[in-house]
């Protein structure tokens, strides 16, 4: 697929991911207002929508029904967002901007962010749950899937790891561990409920697609450091070297800012490799590995 396509394709699915997320939010009208209107604020017209992008990309392969993968992207982007609310509270990470505006405790209040955070996480598996047309079990492996890896012992747990880690000098295993939860589970999430939009998975194929997950999971997050010490705020959409101000082990910190680049190419290439199995069919997941080893923002 040549850039101009690939671009084609995910500015389409961008805009179908927006239309999903409109139609499955509760519109601002409806009671109560302050809640909804917060909902839409955060969740609509920003981001890059790499979760969203995951799970087309993985539905395409194995043959997703349009209208389940509009639910899928429309669960996985909830979920994501909700994380985002949380982590930018002051009793979390404390920060004023994200996706170039306000954070919604800035916007609004904390008690609304706190509340948007729990709704949309709420929203994300009912909007997966009223899937009509998937078999019984795969729906509720769906579910259960998207449950482990939000929960304690994925996206919740690496934040705990997270915020107990600042000022720590950690291992480089301990950071990797740290970001497959916070990070990677999500991701991994995202490719597999995408994939089982489609139909259910040999243990091949899982195994193939969790270890190109795990290495663009990791590699978001070493992107995401040299990132945060190389660009500036309004680029970011977010502040700028936020993790050094906070004392926070990163690649960078830990490995430098050069080896992590060259770390960064290395899972890309990872990620190429664990696709094989699946040829061409899988070009759009390769080109999505590259845009995120390759992104400025």
């Amino acid at each position: 697929m040549t850039a101009t396509a690939f671009e084609s394709w995910m500015h389409e699915v961008q805009q179908e991911v927006e239309r999903a997320l409109d139609a499955n939010l509760p519109q601002a009208t409806a009671l109560p207002h302050k809640l909804h209107e917060a909902m839409r604020y955060t969740a609509l017209g920003g981001g890059k929508r790499v979760r969203p992008l995951l799970a087309y990309a993985a539905g395409d392969l194995f043959g997703g029904n349009a209208s389940v993968l509009a639910r899928v992207a429309s669960a996985v982007e909830m979920i994501h967002v909700y994380s985002l609310v949380h982590d930018d509270m002051p009793c979390m990470d404390d920060d004023d901007l994200r996706r170039g505006k306000p954070t919604v405790h800035v916007a609004y209040d904390e008690a609304t962010a706190l509340l948007v955070g729990d709704a949309l996480q709420a929203q994300a598996f009912q909007v997966l749950a009223d899937i009509d047309t998937l078999p019984p079990a795969r729906q509720v492996l769906m579910l259960r899937l998207l449950a482990e890896a939000a929960g304690s012992s994925g996206m919740c747990g690496g934040q705990a790891i997270d915020l107990d880690s600042v000022g720590l000098s950690l291992t480089r295993e301990e950071l990797e561990r740290m970001h497959q939860l916070k990070t990677g589970a999500m991701l991994r999430v995202s490719v597999i409920l995408g994939a089982l939009a489609g139909r259910d998975l040999s243990a091949t194929e899982m195994e193939a697609l969790g270890a190109y997950s795990k290495a663009i999971g990791l590699a978001f997050q070493v992107v995401d450091d040299v990132l945060d010490a190389t660009a500036d705020s309004a680029t970011l959409g977010k502040t700028a070297g936020k993790d050094a101000a906070d004392n926070k082990p990163t690649y960078v910190s830990i490995l430098g800012l050069e080896p992590s680049k060259e770390l960064a190419e290395q899972l890309r290439r990872e990620a190429h490799e664990a696709l094989a199995p699946f040829g061409e069919q899988a070009l759009r997941l390769r080109d999505l590995a590259d845009l995120i080893v390759q992104r400025k923002a």
